[in-house]
């Protein structure tokens, strides 16, 4: 089995040393990195506490400026705000989405997408995904382009970059703007180019379970021009580009000092961080394929294309036996998820925007078959092991 790499800077990559094979699992654990760099999230902690400045301070200018070079664009053009929904609204408002336009997006997503359209006044637009990355599919799009279109709005799902090349092309083609939904793909990159920095502007999250995650929430809008990102500034700061000259109606949207702080420790963990998760994707592939009691019940995406950085791996199980497979996962001690097992097209809250619109097959496939496996750049050799032992028996026991 493939050894996942330890991050750079860990002691040992995986919590602690001691701990026995079948010791529970979580989805997520974020205890080794915190123990790890304990001094430093405290250094940072103390740092701001006796600054004094706890919004919009140094912190948030040198982890803006940061963000900026881990990006390659210029610092002005990278405006930090409260949370990754926030980025994702701001964005679609400073590229000027708003009323009767048509956004063009996923079903399959977390319901943060659609929402944005939404709190924009715009109306987002489904168009069913691509099966093997679980992305947008562009070769459905055009058939949904109106004359109120304005935008397309890709999600880079689970760490997976969206086929951004195409939209763009087809965006270009049609005269749209392009806002990628980078929650789960920081460090991704396309061709060399990290997500977030291809279309019109991108939208990231820090909350806490995210690649870059903070202790809370947290976002940033990445844009192409200074126009766009002094738009995006004044709409995060009440519609004021100027301290008591609101122009617009804005938000009260701001990265706290802290978290900038926090985000700081962390933000240089990055590279490291995904090439880990890379590692352990590899071994679950690995694994699973090689295990004669998966074959024919657990089904792996293709091998992903371009830079995925696995914010969390996705397997097909069979629809009808996913909920008894997960149950007998979790009785071993292992977590499973679900993301997401509803398409934003069929929530009540979105459903009528789907009225009359075209079918999502793929979308409600995936939804009703995909089981998401314990990741992170922790994840030890021997709880991969375990983890696909308790997917084999759990399977099997659903034969007996």
């Amino acid at each position: 089995m493939i050894q996942p790499s330890a991050p750079a800077n860990s002691d040992s990559g995986g919590g602690s040393e001691t701990a026995a094979a079948a010791d529970p699992i979580p989805m997520l654990d974020l205890g080794p990195d915190i123990e790890a760099r304990w001094d430093d999230y405290q250094a940072a902690f103390a740092r701001v506490m006796r600054s004094g400045q706890f919004i919009r301070g140094n912190e948030v200018r040198q982890f803006e400026a940061e963000v900026a070079a881990f990006l390659g664009v210029p610092a002005d053009r990278v405006v930090s705000v409260a949370s990754g929904t926030d980025a994702l609204v701001i964005g679609l408002r400073a590229l000027g989405i708003g009323c009767g336009d048509e956004v063009i997006t996923t079903p399959f997503t977390f319901a943060a997408t659609a929402e944005a359209i939404c709190l924009v006044g715009a109306r987002p637009v489904f168009v069913d995904i691509d099966p093997g990355t679980f992305n947008i599919d562009p070769e459905r799009i055009a058939a949904a382009i109106t004359p109120a279109t304005r935008a397309i709005l890709p999600v880079h799902l689970f760490g997976q970059p969206a086929k951004i090349t195409e939209v763009q092309e087809l965006a270009a083609r049609h005269s749209l703007l392009v806002l990628e939904d980078c929650a789960q793909a920081f460090g991704a990159q396309v061709d060399g180019r990290p997500v977030g920095t291809l279309g019109d502007a991108g939208a990231f999250s820090f909350f806490p379970s995210k690649n870059l995650g903070g202790f809370g929430d947290g976002g940033l809008v990445v844009t192409q021009t200074s126009e766009h990102a002094a738009a995006a500034r004044a709409l995060s700061n009440h519609g004021a580009a100027k301290k008591y000259a609101n122009e617009t109606v804005g938000y009260n949207s701001r990265l706290d000092e802290l978290q900038a702080a926090l985000l700081r420790v962390r933000l240089p963990q990055a590279p490291a961080f995904n090439e880990a998760r890379r590692a352990v994707a590899a071994a679950y592939r690995e694994a699973i394929a090689a295990s004669a009691s998966l074959a024919g019940h657990v089904e792996l995406p293709p091998s992903p294309a371009g830079d995925h950085v696995f914010h969390q791996f996705a397997i097909r199980v069979p629809a009808a036996a996913r909920d008894r497979i997960a149950d007998g996962m979790r009785a071993r001690g292992v977590a499973t998820a679900v993301y997401y097992p509803t398409p934003c097209s069929r929530l009540p809250a979105y459903a009528r925007f789907a009225d009359n619109g075209p079918p999502h097959p793929e979308a409600d496939r995936a939804a009703a078959s995909i089981l998401h496996l314990p990741i992170g750049p922790h994840l030890r050799s021997d709880q991969i092991e375990q983890v696909v032992a308790a997917l084999s028996e759990s399977l099997a026991e659903l034969s007996r």
